[in-house]
Order: structure tokens, then sequence, then C-alpha cells
């Protein structure tokens, strides 16, 4: 995944002499990949499926989201409902829980994410009604936030695409961040996941405040400006090892 992130096609031949494997591994894990929906296969090799926002996003810093994301089912018990927002963390995060928690109940609000868990038969997956947005596979509008109303949930999990001290969480898109904001202020426990990158950079739509979070699971490089800034306020700040 890191050696497609800069978006060009890579051959099989390619993989082989960088992996040190042979080109039918490479066959096999490149058929596995695009079955978990990661990458697109095309002649003779793979590139990120861009036609996915998503799946293209997963490719991107990889290695540090898989590690969010491995470090967020520590927070997952077995037999929990829990929801499951959007984005590329997120999409990871949900993999790793149907792996590795049993009897847990998910709500989510993506299509994309609903298709992967679903095919764990131990695991159950409430999609939410509402507007469905074709690029990023969420659904949007008072439709979900009517949803939100008569299901219950014990933690929250949503991505976002900047934050600042003085906007806090924001995001791209404003039916989505209405969403989120509904979120946050009904969940009992809720923990954003971001990679570093969103540090420092703001977006059109507020999601919530610093101070309506638990928990904030990000990845090493996060600035130590926004590390000193958010160990001051009462969120939990995990950084994976």
């Amino acid at each position: 995944m890191h050696i497609l992130a800069d978006g060009r096609k890579v051959t099989v031949h390619e993989f082989a002499e960088k992996l040190k494997v042979s080109q039918a591994t490479i066959r096999q894990d490149l058929t596995s990949l695009e079955n978990s929906g990661f990458l697109k296969r095309v002649h003779g090799g793979a590139l990120l499926d861009e036609t996915d926002d998503i799946s293209h996003r997963m490719g991107v810093n990889y290695e540090e989201k898989l590690k969010i994301a491995k470090t967020a089912v520590q927070y997952v018990e077995d037999g929990e409902t829990i929801l499951i927002e959007s984005g590329s963390i997120n999409a990871l995060f949900a993999l790793e829980v149907v792996k590795k928690r049993k009897n847990v109940t998910v709500i989510t609000l993506n299509a994309f994410i609903a298709r992967q868990i679903a095919k764990q038969a131990e695991n159950h997956v409430i999609l939410l009604g509402g507007i469905f947005q074709p690029e990023s596979e969420c659904v949007v509008g008072n439709l979900v936030k009517e949803c939100l109303k008569v299901l219950n949930f014990s933690k929250a999990f949503i991505g976002v695409d900047g934050f600042t001290e003085h906007t806090g969480f924001t995001g791209r898109d404003m039916m989505r961040a209405d969403i989120n904001a509904t979120i946050g202020k009904i969940s009992p426990n809720t923990f954003v996941l971001t990679d570093s990158s969103k540090f420092g950079k703001i977006n059109l739509s507020k999601y919530f405040d610093v101070e309506d979070v638990d928990h904030i699971i990000t990845d090493r490089n996060i600035s130590q400006v926004y590390l000193d800034y958010l160990r001051t306020t009462n969120v939990d700040v995990v950084i994976p090892e």
C-alpha cells in the first residue's frame, strides 16, 4: 500500500522486485487486497482505486492509519454496540473490530464500511438510512438523525478533516458535519480517529469542539504544539507505539 501511495500504476514485476517475493505471491496478495477494497487490479499490476474515496485514502499513510485502527480496537469489548462514522481510518478500524471482537453490533453511516464488515458472521451491522453520497458512500440528512434518536450505542468513532485550537474539529462536507455534530452530542463516549496531517488544517464546516471529545487517537507525527495544547484539555490523547 505504501508503494502504491503516489497514485501511479505499479506492475507485478515491480512489486516482486521491491518486496523480494515471487510474482505468484504478489498476484495472490493483490487479489486479496482488491477483494478487501484497498486497490484496483489492472492489466499487469495494480493502482489505488480513485473512484472510491475511502479506498483511495486508505492507501495514504497506510502504516500509521493501521496503527491507529489497531489501537482503537483496544477500547471495544465483546458484545458492545458501537457507532463507526466514516473515513479511511474508520474503515480500517471496522475491519480490525470484526477480526478481534465477538458479537459486536456496528452502527454505521457508510456503505463501504458496512459491506466490508457484513461478511463477518459473528457481528451485526446496522446501516443507517438517508441521502446517499456516491463518492464517500456516506448517508446524510434528517433521516439519519431520526434513526440516531431510536438507537443506543456505547461509543462513537468519528473521522475528521481538520483541527485547530480556534475552529475545533472540522470537515469538508456540510451535511456530514451536521450528522457528526449530532453524534457528538448524544454519544456517551466519543473517539476521534485521525492521522497527524489533519492538525493545523481548517475545513468548511465545524463538527464539534475538543471539549465534546473523550479520546483522540493519532500518530506520532503530531506536532508538539498541538500535543501540548490537547494535553491541557480533558481529552485523552493516545499515540500508538
